[in-house]
């Protein structure tokens, strides 16, 4: 049967017959031009947030002892009390609004409009206490629930459902907290959907465009860790790059794991009994590890860890040598807090460290190549999405003279992480899911999902 060649002017005809469709595209692009711009204000007040903990340590970094531990309570109980869903990174939770099992009213415990709100200033009020977090996987939450309220506007014929809103805001979050487009496609497709059908490709690819102008035209251009120069990767680099692929991916998934154990409840019963009972108090006692933490590393692990970052990829760094470790815990007690908190940009900090390590065993030349990779590999390592980890240190660095080191350290890593622990988000994302399941129906728990034949 032989196709015919679309007739243009029908074409043209059939796209301006119904004025309803054209509204109901206005409305979406409304709603992706709002999310990027609720990711840009995320941004601004968590810059705004650390710096005003800057302020509060320039007077005497031993507040922090005081300060950041009854903050870290106040941030829980609110959490707690008003805004249930809004705990954790975000992207377990638009991960289990998603999943194919959840009631169509349980996917509104874990991203709406107001869960949004509650995040940005949860999130950024965890920063203000020095905690060590990052913004990026809260603003797939923040772009998600964003996207998600446009439903309520459009026509029942609209073909653009709830599950496509949610996937384009969560693509638009990364794009917009980055600053990088491409690791918004690649993130829908490896973390959200698995797949991007063809009818909300085009919604998807809207949404990070729009999302990406509201960042560019408050921010400008720019590259999130500027641009590092990149020697002559020759035959000296391969055991080195090697060295912090396997570190990185071993630490990684040793990270995953941990909390994963952590967050479920599978690991130090005791300590698991007492969050339980007592989760604000278990919140002030994890404020005040991460608190002396930070005083350890001379404030090195207090915050996201971004200026660390570029501090190390110029050479300038002076870290203390157990800063990967120091990090590694207080990112970990940040979580494990229950405040909403994110891991990319801590992971990012903690895969540099790796990198800066080894390049300092190394030497050489090839440090900030070693640092790159060494992002890369980690957060591939902790999210087991080495596409979406490579793509966005890539962009992050305007590291386009790496992308083979940047790949192959990130597929290394996935690989070496996949043999330690399960996948981070889709196993606090099933756990989300089985709690709903488990109120409604307490015999389903142990639910069949589609996925397991």
């Amino acid at each position: 049967m032989t196709r015919l060649d679309p007739d243009f002017l029908q074409a043209i005809r059939n796209e301006f017959s119904s004025t309803r469709h054209w509204i109901d595209r206005a409305i979406v692009l409304a709603y992706a031009t709002a999310a990027g711009l609720a990711v840009v204000g995320f941004t601004i007040l968590s810059e705004w947030a650390f710096g005003g903990f800057h302020a509060l340590q320039s007077i005497s970094p031993w507040l922090a002892l005081i300060w950041t531990p009854a903050l870290t309570a106040a941030i829980v109980w609110t959490t707690r009390r008003w805004f249930s869903g809004a705990g954790g990174s975000g992207i377990p939770q638009v991960m289990a609004a998603l999943d194919p099992v959840m009631p169509p009213e349980g996917g509104s415990r874990f991203v709406s409009l107001r869960l949004s709100l509650g995040k940005i200033g949860l999130s950024s009020a965890g920063l203000l206490a020095g905690l060590s977090l990052g913004r990026e996987g809260p603003s797939v939450q923040v772009a998600a629930g964003v996207m998600q309220h446009a439903q309520r506007w459009l026509g029942p014929r609209s073909g653009i459902d709830r599950r496509a809103l949610l996937v384009a805001g969560g693509a638009a979050g990364i794009a917009a907290a980055f600053n990088a487009p491409l690791a918004g496609v690649v993130f829908a497709i490896e973390e959200l959907s698995r797949k991007l059908e063809s009818r909300s490709s085009g919604l998807i690819l809207a949404a990070i465009v729009l999302a990406g102008l509201m960042g560019v035209s408050v921010f400008g251009n720019l590259t999130y860790f500027g641009r590092i120069a990149v020697p002559r990767l020759g035959w000296d680099a391969l055991l080195p790059g090697l060295a912090v692929a396997l570190l990185c991916g071993l630490l990684g998934g040793l990270f995953s794991r941990l909390l994963i154990a952590s967050m479920t409840g599978g690991s130090a019963e005791r300590l698991t009994r007492w969050r339980a009972r007592r989760p604000v108090a278990f919140a002030a006692a994890c404020g005040l590890l991460i608190a002396v933490i930070g005083l350890a590393s001379g404030g090195d692990t207090f915050g996201a860890g971004s200026e660390t970052v570029k501090l190390m990829l110029a050479g300038q760094a002076e870290v203390p040598p157990l800063y990967v470790l120091l990090k590694f815990a207080a990112t970990w007690l940040t979580s494990w807090s229950g405040v909403p908190a994110g891991i990319f940009a801590p992971s990012l900090s903690i895969g540099a460290g790796v990198g800066h390590d080894v390049a300092r065993i190394a030497g050489g030349d090839i440090g900030p190549a070693l640092i790159a990779m060494g992002m890369a590999a980690f957060l591939a390592a902790v999210t087991q999405a080495p596409l979406t980890a490579f793509i966005i240190v890539m962009e992050m660095v305007d590291g386009h003279a790496m992308v083979l080191s940047l790949m192959t350290a990130a597929m290394i890593a996935s690989l070496v992480s996949r043999m330690v622990s399960r996948s981070l988000y889709a196993t606090l994302a099933e756990a989300m899911v089985d709690s709903v399941i488990g109120q409604r129906h307490p015999e389903a728990v142990s639910h069949k999902r589609p996925d397991e034949g």
